[in-house]
C-alpha cells in the first residue's frame, strides 16, 4: 500500500513539473515572440535622431538621450542602480562643440613657382578635429611619422626634425604589428592623447592627424587646432615634396626607425570650437533582481555604449555605432522585465557614456561597482550589433557553460549562422568597454552579428538608420533575451562566490 500511495505521488510530482515546465516553455515562447524589429528600429531611430545631436559624451544632448532610456528602464519597471537611487552614475568628462567642419587647405608652388592652394572636402577628404582649439593657423610642415618619443625603446620621430611653430602630419597606431614580442611595452605610445600631447612639448602648433575620422578620443589644447586627414590626402602632399607616402611609412615599419623631414609647401587649418573642461557624462544603469534568494545574489552584466561622435559640423547619427546595440538590449531588458517566466539570478544592464571619449564610462564603472565584482557570473558586451545575417560569440568560447544557453537558444528558436570565438587577452590598447572588463578580471564576451550586408560607416554622417538590418537586430535581441534567461536559470552553473 505504501509503495503504491509512493508512486502515485512521484507521477503526481512528474505530471505537476512537467505541465510547470511545459507552460513555462509557453509563456517563454510568447515573450520571444512579442520581440520586434520594428520597436527595436524605433528605439535607434530615436537615439539617431537630430535631437540628440550625435549624442556626445559630456553633452547636454548625450544626457538628454540618457534620460531618455531611463525613462524606457522606468516605463518597464527595471530598477534603478546608479547613484542616489537613479539611474545615472556620473564622472567627469569634458568635451569640445565643434560649431562647424571648419577648413583644411595644402598651399604650395608648383614645378612653374605657380601658388597653388589645394582646397579638402569635408567629410570625404577631413574631419575638424573633435577637441581642437578655435582659431587659425597657417605653418610650413613636418612629417614626424608616428609621433613617438620612446628612449628606452631607442625609438624617437622628433630626434632629427625642428618642429617648433610648425605644422606636423603624424601618423595613427604604432609602428609595430600586434604580434610583436615587446608590444606592450609599445602600448602606452598608441594613445591619441599620449601624442597629441607629445606634439605640444615639442613645440607643434597644430597637426595633420592621418585617421581621417570623427574622433573625440583625443587631447584639448586651447592653442593647438589640428584636423584629420586620409592617406590619400597624404599622398598629395608628399607627392609635391618628391616622396612616396606609402614607401616612407612601410620603410618605418620594416627597418623599425624613424623616417621624419620637413616637407614642402604649407598648411592651413581653421576650427571654430568652444571646451567645457567641467561637464559631466554618465552611465545608465538599471538592476532586475533574481527572484530566488539562493542566486539572486549572482549578476550578469549586460553593457553597450550609449554615445556617439556628436555633430562636427554635420550630424553623425551613431545608428550601428552604437544605437543599435542599445536598442537590442533595450529591447531584450524589457522582455525580460515583462516575462511570464522570472530570472532566479540578477541581471544588470549598463548603458555606458564616454565609450567614443576613451573608455571613460566602463573604466569609472569597473572602478566603482555596484554589485560586488566577485558576484558576477560575466560581462556581455553589444556594440555596432545591427548589420548582417549571422550572429556571433566573440570570446564565448571561452565560456562554454555559459554560452551553452546563447547557442541552444539560436538551434531550437533562432536558426541563424552562429560563430564563436576565444576569448583573447588585452596586450594592446583596448578598444571597446568588454575590454576594459576583461582587464579588471571579468568573465568577458561579446554578442556581434557576421556576414554585413550594407556598407559600414565608421564616425561617419551616413551611419543613419538606412546602415542598420533591422531583421538580425530582432535576432539579436531575441538571442539575449533567451540566453539571459538561461543562465539567470540554470541551478547547474557554478557558483561564481
Amino acid at each position: 500500500m505504501f509503495k503504491k500511495i509512493f508512486l502515485f505521488i512521484f507521477f503526481l510530482f512528474v505530471a505537476y513539473n512537467l505541465k510547470s515546465q511545459e507552460s513555462d516553455l509557453n509563456h517563454v515562447s510568447e515573450t520571444f515572440h512579442s520581440i520586434s524589429s520594428h520597436d527595436i528600429l524605433d528605439y535607434a531611430k530615436n537615439l539617431s535622431s537630430p535631437e540628440f545631436k550625435g549624442r556626445l559624451s559630456g553633452s547636454p544632448e548625450f544626457l538628454k538621450s540618457a534620460q531618455w532610456v531611463a525613462s524606457k528602464l522606468e516605463e518597464w519597471n527595471i530598477n534603478p542602480l546608479g547613484d542616489n537611487g537613479s539611474y545615472f552614475q556620473y564622472f567627469d568628462n569634458p568635451y569640445t562643440e565643434v560649431f562647424n567642419s571648419g577648413s583644411v587647405s595644402y598651399i604650395y608652388k608648383n614645378q612653374n613657382g605657380k601658388k597653388i592652394v589645394k582646397d579638402y572636402r569635408f567629410p570625404d577628404e577631413y574631419f575638424p578635429g573633435q577637441n581642437s582649439g578655435s582659431g587659425t593657423i597657417e605653418s610650413a610642415l613636418v612629417y614626424v611619422g608616428y609621433g613617438i618619443t620612446a628612449p628606452e625603446l631607442g625609438y624617437d620621430d622628433y630626434a632629427t626634425v625642428d618642429v617648433k611653430g610648425k605644422i606636423i602630419i603624424m601618423e595613427s597606431g604604432l609602428p609595430v604589428a600586434k604580434n610583436h614580442p615587446e608590444i606592450e611595452k609599445w602600448v602606452p605610445y598608441d594613445y591619441h592623447q599620449y601624442k597629441f600631447n607629445n606634439a605640444v612639448e615639442h613645440g607643434a602648433i597644430g597637426w595633420l592627424y592621418i585617421n581621417k575620422l570623427a574622433n573625440p578620443n583625443t587631447s584639448y589644447h586651447e592653442e593647438i587646432v589640428y584636423a584629420h586627414i586620409g592617406e590619400e590626402e597624404a599622398n598629395d602632399i608628399f607627392d609635391v615634396s618628391g616622396k612616396d607616402y606609402q614607401k616612407v611609412k612601410e620603410s618605418i615599419h620594416k627597418n623599425l626607425k624613424p623616417n621624419s623631414f620637413a616637407l614642402q609647401g604649407k598648411a592651413k587649418i581653421k576650427a571654430e570650437t568652444k571646451h567645457y573642461k567641467n561637464s559631466k557624462s554618465c552611465n545608465v544603469i538599471g538592476f532586475i533582481e533574481g527572484v530566488d534568494p539562493e542566486f539572486k545574489d549572482e549578476v550578469i552584466i549586460v553593457g553597450a555604449h550609449l554615445d556617439a561622435v556628436g555633430n562636427p559640423g554635420k550630424l553623425l547619427p551613431g545608428a550601428l555605432d552604437n544605437a543599435s546595440g542599445v536598442a537590442d538590449i533595450m529591447t531584450a531588458a524589457k522582455a525580460l522585465a515583462q516575462s511570464e517566466v522570472k530570472p532566479k539570478r540578477s541581471v544588470l544592464f549598463i548603458l555606458f557614456g564616454g565609450e567614443e571619449c576613451g573608455l571613460l564610462g566602463s573604466t569609472y564603472y569597473v572602478n566603482h561597482p555596484k554589485v560586488p565584482k566577485e558576484n558576477v557570473i560575466c560581462m556581455i558586451n553589444l556594440d555596432m550589433v545591427g548589420n548582417g545575417t549571422g550572429l556571433a560569440l566573440w570570446g564565448g568560447a571561452s565560456f562554454p557553460e555559459i554560452t551553452k544557453h546563447f547557442m541552444e537558444a539560436n538551434d531550437n528558436y533562432i536558426h541563424r549562422s552562429m560563430h564563436a570565438s576565444k576569448a583573447r587577452p588585452v596586450t594592446t590598447r583596448p578598444r571597446t568597454d568588454g575590454a576594459v572588463f576583461t582587464m579588471n578580471g571579468y568573465q568577458s564576451f561579446a554578442v556581434g552579428t557576421t556576414n554585413r550586408v550594407k556598407p559600414v560607416y565608421y564616425h561617419h554622417p551616413l551611419d543613419n538608420v538606412d546602415a542598420l538590418t533591422p531583421e538580425i537586430m530582432e535576432d539579436a535581441a531575441k538571442l539575449l533575451y533567451l540566453g539571459l534567461l538561461g543562465v539567470a536559470n540554470d541551478v547547474g552553473l557554478k557558483s561564481v562566490r
